[in-house]
Formats: structure tokens, C-alpha cells, sequence
């Protein structure tokens, strides 16, 4: 078995027979522009998102812890491409093996980060609304466990490939999209990211059966309005989030396995397109989850107008309201909890069927 570890980046470009421009070309331009405008919008949507549930104490549970780590990994996520901007192109020929594996390693672990915390807020919904409970009881040591529970899965695959999975000793495995990853690898990763796809299809369609029926019962309770009100917001809920990670991960996963198990097929074409679409995933998670948040709309707006205006220490007499969990759970009984933005995803629908059960 020879190894090719004192080789440069060229070398494997060229025996995978993807080209290395030497020049910068028009369509080169066009692509390190795009992309770095999309992490510039990621890096800024993040960050307001972190600093929304930092400073707005409404946010401090569980649901919402998570969510602030989503957007830590889609911040890293888009700095991590803002590295590879820099580093690709012509510049990517003069990148040593290790630089490569570091470019390489930034992007896997931020993405990986990404997917698992969309998975595990889609397990925290499950649990919460299968509990009928208003917020989830996992206390705050559990929530950290699981933070740094998703961190280090993400930190170890990203680590994997410059670990010994390559193609380094293995030169008739390389890769084509990543010259310096075995194609068995590249199978690997795609395939454990379907099926994470597939469990968050799983997760979100028995939550939507669940709240279908329990809507249902609910009908003879209430009118027949909130009734179907109920149903349309978690059905916009689900297929957006769906949507989303259906539209920016499936060409690329998609790509990866056609890479991995066709040696023929030209995969070159389309692949920083898909890239860059993977990425966009990133600044929709945001939009999504915390955006249709009434109270981080709010938040979202005293942070963006505290330049010109100054941060007012009127928390208490704003339209955040800091209630405390036995509150919102008075106001979910009292019916009015049905009127306001509770809380991302299908907290509402907890709040309804809170109601339900009660009565």
C-alpha cells in the first residue's frame, strides 16, 4: 500500500480529474459573491437570534435553549463557509493536505451540527406535545448534556476523514467533489444524513396525526374556527420545515451518493450550486423557527433599533411579556393563551390541547 501524504492538493485534484482554475474565472467571481453574501445574512440572522434569547428572559427554557444552539451551530456554519470562500478557487491550489482537511472539517462539523439540533428540537416537540405539557420539564443540566451530546458527535465526524477515513493510501477511492475523501466515506455521510431526514419525517408526521385527532375531540369544545386554525398552523408549520430541508439538502446528499457509487457519473457540474443551496439551509432556520415567535419579532425589533433609539430598561411594561410558567399555563385555561404566539413550532397546539384536556 502506497501513501500520497507528502503529496500537495493538486496532486489528488488531478487524479480525480477535477480541475483547479489558475486563473480567476467570471463564474468563479459569481460563486465565492454569492456565497459570501449568504453567510454574511446567516452570520447576521444568528447572531440576532442568540441575542434575542439571551436578553428576552421569556426564552429561557429548554425549547428555546435549543433553539439558541441551532443558531450557534448555523453561525459556525456560516463562518465556516466564509473560510472555504476564501480558500477555494484558485486559491485552493496552494492549500497544504492539512488546510485542506481543516476547509474540509470546518464545513462537515458545522452542517452535521446543524441537522442533529433540527432533529433534536423535532424530539423535543414530540415529547412536549405527547405529555401534553405547556414547556418541556428537561431540566437545564439535561439540556447542556445534550448541547454538548450534539457538539461532540459533530466534532468527531468532522474529524473522521483527517482521522484515516481518506483516500490518502487509497488512491482508486478518492472522490471527485472532495479529491481527498474515499468514496466510501462520502456514502456514509450522506446516508446518515437521510436518515436523520427520514426520523425528522417520522417525528413531525406522528405529531401531526396526534394534534389531527386530538383537534378533533377538540372541536366539541371549541369553535369550529380555532378548530381549524389549529390544524392549518401545524400543517404550515410541518411542510415548511420539511420544505426547507427537503429543497436546500436533498440535490446535495443526493450528489454525494452519486459520487460515492458511480465513478462515471458527472457530478462537478452542479456541485457549489448545491453547496451553497445546502448552506441556505442555515439562514431559513431562523425564519422558521424563531420569526414566527410574536415576542421574538418583538425582541428582534428592540435589538435592531437600540443604534438609534438606546436599550429602554422597560422590560416589564413592554409588549415582551416575562410570565412565568404557572402564568402562561393560567392564561393557556382562561383561553387566552389561544390568542398569542406562544412559542415556536406547535406550541400553540400544546396550549389547545392543554385547554382540551382540562375541560
Amino acid at each position: 500500500m502506497v501513501c500520497y501524504d507528502q503529496e500537495n492538493v493538486s496532486f489528488f485534484y488531478n487524479m480525480s480529474k477535477k480541475n483547479i482554475s489558475e486563473r480567476w474565472q467570471t463564474k468563479d467571481y459569481v460563486m465565492v459573491s454569492l456565497g459570501l453574501l449568504v453567510c454574511a445574512f446567516v452570520i447576521f440572522a444568528n447572531i440576532l437570534v442568540m441575542l434575542a434569547i439571551f436578553m428576552n428572559r421569556r426564552f429561557h427554557y429548554p425549547i428555546y435553549y435549543l433553539l439558541g444552539n441551532l443558531a450557534a451551530a448555523d453561525l459556525f456554519a456560516g463562518i465556516s463557509y466564509m473560510h472555504l470562500m476564501f480558500h477555494t478557487g484558485p486559491w485552493t491550489i496552494k492549500l497544504s493536505v492539512h488546510q485542506w482537511f481543516v476547509r474540509q472539517g470546518l464545513i462537515d462539523t458545522s452542517l452535521t451540527a446543524s441537522v442533529i439540533n433540527l432533529m433534536a428540537i423535532a424530539l423535543e416537540r414530540h415529547q412536549t406535545i405527547f405529555t401534553m405539557q405547556l414547556h418541556s420539564k428537561m431540566t437545564n443540566h439535561r439540556v447542556v448534556l445534550l448541547i454538548v451530546g450534539i457538539w461532540l458527535i459533530a466534532i468527531v465526524l468532522g474529524l473522521v476523514p483527517s482521522m484515516g477515513w481518506n483516500c490518502i493510501c487509497d488512491i482508486q477511492q478518492c472522490s471527485n467533489m472532495a479529491p481527498l475523501y474515499s468514496r466510501s466515506y462520502l456514502v456514509f455521510w450522506a446516508v446518515l444524513n437521510l436518515l436523520t431526514f427520514t426520523v425528522m419525517v417520522a417525528v413531525y408526521t406522528r405529531i401531526f396525526i396526534y394534534v389531527r385527532r386530538k383537534t378533533h375531540r377538540m372541536s366539541q369544545h371549541t369553535s369550529q374556527v380555532k378548530h381549524k386554525e389549529t390544524v392549518v398552523n401545524l400543517m404550515k408549520t410541518v411542510v415548511m420545515i420539511l420544505g426547507c430541508f427537503v429543497v436546500c439538502w436533498t440535490p446535495g446528499l443526493v450528489l454525494l451518493l452519486l459520487d460515492g457509487l458511480c465513478k462515471s457519473c458527472d457530478v462537478l457540474t452542479f456541485e457549489k450550486f448545491f453547496l451553497v443551496l445546502a448552506e441556505c439551509n442555515s439562514f431559513m432556520n431562523p425564519i422558521i423557527y424563531s420569526y414566527r415567535d410574536k415576542d421574538m419579532r418583538v425582541t428582534f425589533k428592540r435589538i435592531l433599533c437600540f443604534p438609534c433609539l438606546g436599550w429602554q430598561q422597560k422590560d416589564e411594561h413592554s409588549g415582551v411579556r416575562f410570565n412565568t410558567l404557572e402564568q402562561e399555563a393560567r392564561k393557556a385555561r382562561d383561553g387566552d393563551g389561544a390568542q398569542t404566539n406562544g412559542g415556536p413550532l406547535v406550541l400553540k397546539d400544546a396550549e389547545n390541547m392543554q385547554d382540551s384536556t382540562e375541560s
